[in-house]
């Protein structure tokens, strides 16, 4: 599975945890958000036809204990990575937030 840009990182790791064995090989876009978190997938350049080629390529040669290997680390990945932890990192991210709005000027304001 390929994508040229985001809008398959879902399918990605849909494909990552409805895995039902430790077989399958995972080729993916650098430019794929997913890419960050499932680095133990072949990353191509989707317009590089000759890298697309090969990683297809070394994906149809690579031994089943590398595929389970990587599959292996992906699904703990995507298995942690999961959108309670994303729900929680940007609600912290969102309590850093500081906004000053006129009303908490003017309350902080020496009279």
């Amino acid at each position: 599975m390929t994508s040229l840009h985001d809008g398959m990182n879902l399918v990605a790791k849909e494909f990552v945890a409805s895995r039902d064995d430790d077989r399958g090989v995972l080729i993916l876009s650098t430019f794929a958000g997913a890419a960050h978190e499932l680095s133990d997938a072949l990353l191509v350049n989707p317009y590089d036809v000759n890298q697309v080629g090969e990683a297809i390529h070394r994906a149809l040669e690579m031994s089943e204990e590398e595929q389970a290997t990587r599959m292996q680390r992906m699904r703990h990945i995507v298995r942690e990575h999961n959108v309670y932890l994303w729900a929680a990192n940007l609600l912290s991210d969102l309590t850093e937030i500081r906004i000053d709005t006129p009303e908490r000027a003017k309350v902080h304001q020496a009279p």
